[in-house]
């Protein structure tokens, strides 16, 4: 009954009754419109956040994969009439041929430091082997200085040979003693040594070493 009397009441207040129903329907209208938005949105956040956890799984475990597969490399020193490393690959054999470059490091970092009381300048102590042995300069296209060899291919179970020689001591040591200070300093002190590796399909290596001057095997970490 009610509403059929405001149905005929004149057009201006059916006009009005008309209107309130349109803002009501457009207000239902929005509001299932934002909670539409926010929930594409939440779905949108959700799928974001699950590809962030794959992809972060993914990467954990390539980085697992790539430490179980770590070259397994040992290197010794033989003192002889030709003082010669070996090197030796011993696992793992899934990853075949392994490509192997060795640098000589020295005993700690001197590029940092200002000019000594020895009178020695940053660029000279660069180009010092600090350590006790070197590889034989320009040999077997080693480098002039005999701090790197080029890169060699072993198969599991390989060894590779390298001529080493005294490091020879700096030109500053130019008193009597000189090479005997040079030789006591570094008489019992191991080689230090990077070995970069790579094989085919997976990420570099990079070891480091201390060989000691007794013949005995060392292994390498990362």
């Amino acid at each position: 009954m009610e509403v059929s009397r405001i149905r005929e009441t004149p057009d201006g207040a059916a006009f009005g009754l008309e209107s309130g129903m349109s803002i009501v329907d457009t207000s239902i209208a929005a509001a299932a419109a934002a909670l539409s938005g926010v929930a594409a949105w939440g779905a949108w956040k959700a799928s974001r956040e699950a590809n962030a956890t794959a992809a972060s799984v993914a990467q954990i475990e390539r980085d697992r994969w790539h430490r179980e597969l770590t070259p397994q490399l040992r290197i010794k020193l033989e003192r002889g009439t030709r003082d010669t490393l070996y090197v030796r690959f011993d696992a793992p054999a899934a990853l075949g041929e392994l490509v192997v470059q060795l640098t000589i490091r020295d005993d700690s970092d001197r590029s940092g430091l200002p000019h000594l009381a020895d009178g020695s300048t940053p660029e000279q102590r660069a180009g010092v082997i600090w350590g006790p042995f070197q590889f034989h300069p320009r040999v077997e296209d080693t480098d002039e200085l005999g701090r790197t060899v080029p890169a060699f291919s072993l198969l599991p179970g390989d060894r590779q040979r390298l001529v080493v020689v005294q490091s020879p001591k700096p030109s500053w040591y130019q008193d009597a003693l000189g090479e005997q200070r040079w030789r006591d300093e570094f008489r019992t002190e191991p080689i230090r040594l990077w070995a970069h590796c790579t094989a085919p399909g997976h990420k570099p290596w990079c070891l480091s070493f201390g060989v000691p001057q007794d013949g005995n095997w060392a292994v390498g970490g990362t």
